[in-house]
């Protein structure tokens, strides 16, 4: 059933930083394990999205709009079957800025979140060539994969930046109004328009690069002619960019701004500081 019974902003804030303790606390081993289903979870939705770009019958705009709708399947697995996911985790900052966690445990979440992310998307990257899921559609899906992977290696420095900034703004907002949502339905539907316009305006996911370079690797592979962005050097090209971006976006752009409206503390000791 739809819910009109929404927490407030504020409450949401409230959420976010007590969740932020929580995720910034977890013991290593499920941390590592959440961390590989998120990017397990996101790459499913990537692979979900790459079939319908790959129907070259589809109109500009239909093919984003449609690929973007069911891109969002990767969040809603994150949010719903509950996964630890690098970009969502630059919430994380909230937590921090009030001083209910520690740079160090901040610091510690990413680090091994992003991690095991690239692990658990490169896996499910590595899984579904073994499948010969790009023979799907005549081949249409291999070939879109290698398009997809070439043009996210070939980005310059500052465009792949960008792209990430404007990704993860649109992210942590979807995962923001998720939280005001008291059912499964609420939760779906605010993840589905922030998702949905990321992936149709074509900006750049850390954590789906890791699996959509990847994937576009092993799959150029078998190909008579090979984009020379595509390796090793690209997937980093791509990578540290984006990933820097995602942090501006989601901690600067999201947590940053609703940290000073809804949650300054009073001035005190902080976690990571002797009281």
């Amino acid at each position: 059933m739809f819910s009109l019974d929404a927490y407030s902003p504020e409450q949401i804030a409230r959420k976010i930083q007590d969740g932020g303790v929580a995720k910034a606390r977890l013991p290593l081993l499920p941390m590592f394990m959440l961390g590989m289903c998120a990017g397990g979870f996101i790459g499913l939705g990537a692979l979900y999205s790459t079939i319908v770009l790959s129907d070259a019958a589809l109109p500009f705009a239909v093919g984003r709009l449609l690929a973007g709708l069911v891109f969002s399947l990767g969040l809603v697995l994150v949010v719903v079957a509950g996964a630890e996911l690098f970009t969502g985790n630059n919430l994380l900052v909230m937590a921090w800025a009030d001083g209910k966690i520690t740079a160090r445990e901040l610091t510690r979440n990413w680090v091994v979140v992003y991690l095991a992310n690239v692990a658990g998307a490169a896996g499910l990257a590595v899984i579904v060539w073994l499948s010969q899921h790009g023979e799907f559609n005549h081949g249409a899906v291999a070939a879109q994969y290698v398009k997809i992977a070439a043009a996210k290696t070939s980005l310059p420095f500052w465009e792949a930046f960008y792209n990430g900034v404007l990704c993860n703004l649109l992210v942590c907002l979807a995962v923001w109004i998720a939280m005001a949502g008291h059912s499964v339905t609420d939760k779906i539907l605010a993840i589905v328009f922030p998702i949905s316009a990321f992936v149709a305006a074509g900006f750049e996911h850390s954590v789906a690069n890791m699996y959509l370079i990847p994937v576009g690797m092993l799959m150029a592979s078998g190909m008579p002619e090979v984009p020379a962005s595509l390796d090793g050097w690209g997937l980093l090209r791509n990578l540290v960019p984006v990933t820097l971006g995602n942090i501006v976006g989601g901690s600067g752009m999201v947590a940053a701004v609703y940290y000073l409206i809804h949650h300054r503390a009073p001035a005190g000791p902080r976690a990571d500081k002797p009281g």
